[in-house]
């Protein structure tokens, strides 16, 4: 990358403070995504490498495309010093275009100024959407989990659980040990909102603000329910973000087992093929799609890697090694098939209700005793809707 503006360049400007046609900024920010393809050039019909995604210090996000960037490009969570970028307007909002005037070098997280968290606006849970950041709110935790995921090569502890305000209730993610607790009232500033599984997510990381706070505007913690609940009563209430209900498993959707998932966007290859990426070298996960029936209706249920391996008392590299020994995927899928339809599972998690019915992701998932009489109402039941 080039270096940065040279001395005498004006001051930095902040996200939040850009308009459209304003000529030589300065500004800092963080790559939040980034993604790389090809254009055509409509001139000559040539091919013409382009990066686009977005960029936030804090106070907003903005998108952003980079014309013929270096061949390493930037990875996602790079802190990039932009001198001189063309400021358009893309559907009301400004957008930043880097041209061969604009010098980009990057620049320590720690250059990113804080945001203090009282010049934020004051927001409800219930009108945060995607993509929204530099605003502060008021909220009770109602519950907090922890677990340890892998991103790259480093292993991290993820905190995640749930917010309320008067206005509703949304899924929260922590990527730094805030010590939340269940019940107590919070005042946060610096977080943001992603959409993750078709649900907006609230986001803290290490630029994130949290203070206690006597919370008295704020609803009551109300205990998680613990009683099953229907599932009809869930697809008629359109989902529901922590649901527990409990079920026969009466089919395993394919792909399921060991799938590979494309390294830059994490979807499931299909044949190799990422449908955004390209022919790419996959990684080994696994993953579990169950029909589940309670009687009252049927979810699909996608458990991911740690809860699959609980679940079937298998560990993702035993069932790599299978296929190894004998490479046949669609053999796999089906043992997977004999072990888990007919089992009685109890499930918790966010509910989703789309075209295709209702879709669970879960965060808990474990078998309880047999019931042959209600495997079978659900099975006689799920044959009958398919005409089986």
């Amino acid at each position: 990358m080039d270096a940065s503006a040279s001395a005498g360049a004006p001051a930095e400007l902040r996200l939040k403070d850009l308009r459209p046609g304003l000529p030589n900024v300065l500004l800092l920010g963080r790559v939040v995504r980034v993604e790389r393809r090809q254009v055509t050039r409509k001139a000559d019909g040539s091919r013409r490498t382009v990066l686009s995604g977005l960029l936030s210090d804090g106070t907003a996000t903005v998108r952003f495309t980079w014309w013929d960037p270096p061949a390493e490009g930037v990875d996602q969570g790079t802190v990039l010093r932009v001198a001189n970028p063309m400021v358009r307007e893309y559907r009301g909002h400004p957008e930043l275009s880097f041209g061969w005037s604009t010098r980009l070098a990057p620049a320590s997280e720690k250059e990113l100024p804080d945001v203090p968290a009282d010049s934020l606006p004051l927001r409800a849970l219930g009108e945060l959407a995607p993509g929204d950041e530099g605003f502060r709110f008021e909220a009770r935790v109602r519950d907090v989990t922890s677990r340890t995921v892998t991103v790259g090569e480093e292993q991290r502890v993820v905190f995640s659980g749930h917010l309320a305000d008067a206005s509703g209730e949304r899924p929260f993610t922590a990527w730094v040990d805030f010590r939340l607790a269940a019940g107590e009232a919070l005042r946060v500033g610096g977080a943001y909102v992603r959409s993750f599984r078709g649900r907006s997510e609230v986001t803290l990381d290490e630029r994130s603000h949290v203070e206690r706070i006597a919370g008295d505007r704020l609803p009551a913690a109300a205990p998680r329910p613990t009683e099953p609940v229907p599932l009809g009563r869930v697809e008629g209430r359109g989902g529901e973000e922590d649901v527990p209900f409990s079920g026969i498993v009466v089919d395993l959707v394919s792909p399921s087992g060991v799938v590979h998932r494309c390294p830059n966007c994490q979807r499931v290859l299909s044949k190799g093929l990422c449908r955004l990426h390209g022919a790419v070298e996959g990684t080994a996960d696994l993953r579990l799609r169950l029909v589940v029936d309670d009687g009252t209706g049927v979810a699909t249920v996608n458990v991911g890697r740690a809860l699959s391996e609980r679940l079937l008392g298998r560990s993702l590299s035993d069932l790599v090694a299978r296929l190894r020994e004998q490479p046949d995927p669609a053999a796999l899928e089906e043992s997977l098939r004999e072990q888990l339809v007919g089992r009685r599972l109890r499930v918790r998690g966010a509910a989703r209700v789309d075209e295709f019915g209702v879709a669970v992701f879960p965060t808990e998932v474990e078998p309880v005793g047999p019931d042959p009489a209600a495997a079978r109402r659900a099975l006689e039941r799920a044959v009958a809707e398919t005409g089986g």
